[in-house]
């Protein structure tokens, strides 16, 4: 049995759906379908979620929504029209929508959440509908009644274990199953969304949940690249990495599939592949547990700007018992995630995703370090990128970090930062922002350009 997802760009329109149903339909084992909401047509276009966080926006503003409700319904009733159904399910989608609209704003997270999950929750309706259309047997499946249960708030969302009792009769149910994306629900009913790109992870729950044999990912390219296709011409294509692999260069700016969305499949090592809704024939690139890395020890190179640095310097830090400790508590209690701790014997450095500290925490964090742990010196900098070098085989490689290192010297710019974690399946430099492209492109020829290998 294979789960498959179909992301945005998937289902934005008449045709792109007709596709996801000839995809479906050629293989009798795909029988739960997740998908998300319909996305951008064009480039210049908006994703109907967007539009969905306008409307919301409005509401909360107590402003008119009239306008941007029709909006969002319209972007239904084209792709409705075009499709052949009738009126009766666009009708359904604005009548929902009113509901959403007309609940209770005082806390207005949550407000927003039942506003964005309309998005995936109203398309699985739609193209449930369009199966049956068809002629064939086809079930919309919520994810209150399919049983995703997610935590309350104010913990971060996440999908609970008690669901997947309930989930897992999703396989034994008859016909094509439509699962829509993005959300769940609390034990008392409450909608929560994931993260952006959140339908990933729906996808891979439901696969683990269901045990699956194969987990599909569809979207706009034809696999995974080893570099980003849009600074680096033609890259090599990954045909198999590892859900190590994948991680590292999801979390390191690869947005084909979302980071947190291979954890359920990793538990229950579901096979994940990534393949073209456009281009279905295409073997796409199959995620497992493990592979054979002699050919290749590099098998990607990710870069990702907007991170900051916090460094601090005091003498004999490292006798201060409890210095390290005490720095990061500062951040607990701030509520700022690090991602990086590079540490001399008198310094330690804390590196932050920019987006996550804003100026007057920035400045709150500084005085803080300075009055509770008397550094010599406290320097933030900024406009840092992140470029990892991800693959398995390089803890068995001898003389990768050097080959790294020279290639970077190559370009004339400056490491800033280095840090290699215990498990050695990633590499990472910090450099600056402007010097990103230029040596994301030097490392790429150092690594691949020679090689004729097919990952």
């Amino acid at each position: 049995m294979i789960v498959c997802k179909f992301g945005g760009t998937s289902v934005a329109t008449a045709d792109q759906i007709r596709k996801v149903v000839d995809i479906v339909t050629s293989d009798s084992n795909r029988k739960i379908v997740v998908v998300s909401a319909p996305g951008k047509r064009f480039s210049d276009d908006t994703k109907v979620t967007d539009l969905l966080i306008q409307l919301a926006n409005k509401a909360l503003a107590n402003e008119d929504t009239e306008q941007a409700l029709s909006a969002v319904v319209d972007r239904f009733r084209g792709i409705s029209e075009e499709l052949g159904l009738d009126g009766a399910i666009i009708e359904e989608i604005e009548t929902d929508l009113r509901d959403r609209l007309a609940k209770d704003k005082v806390d207005t997270l949550l407000y927003m959440d039942r506003l964005k999950a309309a998005g995936e929750d109203n398309n699985a309706k739609m193209i449930a509908a369009y199966f049956q259309l068809l002629g064939m047997e086809s079930h919309y499946v919520s994810p209150k009644e399919g049983g995703l249960l997610v935590s309350d708030r104010p913990e971060r969302v996440r999908a609970l274990p008690e669901g997947d009792e309930r989930l897992a009769k999703l396989r034994d149910l008859p016909g094509i199953i439509v699962f829509p994306g993005f959300f769940g629900y609390t034990n008392d009913g409450t909608i929560r969304t994931f993260n952006r790109g959140g339908s990933d992870i729906t996808g891979s729950i439901i696969a683990a949940a269901t045990g699956a044999e194969l987990y599909e990912n569809f979207t706009d390219v034809d696999s995974v690249f080893a570099a980003n296709p849009t600074v680096i011409e033609n890259p090599v294509a990954i045909e198999k990495m590892t859900y190590r692999e994948m991680r590292e260069l999801a979390y390191a700016g690869f947005s084909v599939f979302h980071d947190e969305a291979l954890i359920p499949a990793f538990l229950k090592s579901i096979p994940v592949c990534i393949k073209n809704t456009n281009n279905p024939s295409a073997p796409g690139t199959l995620i497992v547990k493990e592979r054979d890395y002699n050919e290749q020890q590099v098998i990607g190179i990710a870069a990702d700007s907007g991170f900051t640095t916090i460094y601090v310097d005091k003498y004999l830090m490292n006798l201060e018992i409890g210095f390290g400790r005490r720095l990061l508590q500062i951040f607990e209690e701030e509520e700022i995630s690090y991602e990086h701790t590079p540490s001399g014997i008198d310094n330690l450095s804390i590196i932050i995703r920019t987006r996550y500290l804003p100026e007057e925490k920035e400045k709150k964090i500084v005085a803080r370090i300075h009055q509770e742990l008397e550094p010599d010196a406290v320097i933030v900098e900024h406009d840092y990128s992140m470029i990892v070098l991800v693959g398995e085989g390089m803890q068995y490689t001898t003389g990768l970090a050097a080959r790294a290192a020279s290639a970077i010297a190559r370009t004339g710019c400056n490491i800033e930062m280095i840090n290699q974690g215990s498990s050695e399946v990633s590499l990472v430099f910090g450099v600056k922002k402007n010097d990103e492209t230029k040596i994301l492109k030097e490392l790429y020829k150092e690594f691949f350009v020679q090689s004729t290998v097919q990952l």
